[in-house]
């Protein structure tokens, strides 16, 4: 494998970032948490962020934190499975098959939004709690071994999965 910096990989899916950013700020207008300021993208680390209130609820934290993962993926699938009705090799066709692509490749939450799931978890765990709290743990290894494996290329190969779903499947 090959290193590209992140920032010239955000450059080249920026519509990945801003769908991400699009969604945790849709999430956060679900979940009525406050927005106080969107960068939908920017060259820099990160490459967009939302600023919010502190979430009072498990539930908003889990919404806002997993929302991308929800979002971009449907979109990866739902775009490809649109570049298939389009003229194959055509404009549209690639413009879209770049935006689903895009879409999947910054599906998966940050460290940090998994991070903000597992401590709200671990917090309420301490005063009680719920049997699903413990589902954080798990959660939490898989969106770290995901973005770790980002350097393996694992985000484009979701990716990809995704858009061939979205094509093949439907």
């Amino acid at each position: 494998m090959f290193f590209i910096p992140g920032w010239l990989i955000s450059l080249l899916t920026f519509p990945g970032v801003m769908i991400h950013e699009w969604a945790h700020k849709k999430y956060c207008d679900w979940t009525r948490v406050a927005v106080h300021k969107v960068v939908y993208f920017r060259i820099g680390n990160p490459a967009g962020y939302v600023t919010h209130e502190q979430p009072k609820k498990y539930y908003q934290v889990f919404w806002i934190s997993t929302g991308p993962l929800i979002i971009n993926s449907l979109l990866a699938i739902i775009i490809s499975y649109f570049a298939t009705q389009t003229q194959p090799e055509s404009f549209l066709y690639y413009l879209l098959l770049w935006i689903a692509i895009s879409s999947g490749m910054h599906a998966f939450p940050s460290d940090r939004d998994a991070k903000h799931i597992f401590n709200e978890s671990e917090a309420l765990l301490k005063n009680g709690g719920s049997i699903l709290h413990y589902l954080a743990y798990p959660f939490y290894a898989l969106i770290w071994l995901a973005n770790k494996l980002s350097f393996l290329w694992f985000d484009l190969w979701y990716a990809i999965a995704l858009v061939s779903f979205g094509g093949f499947a439907m």
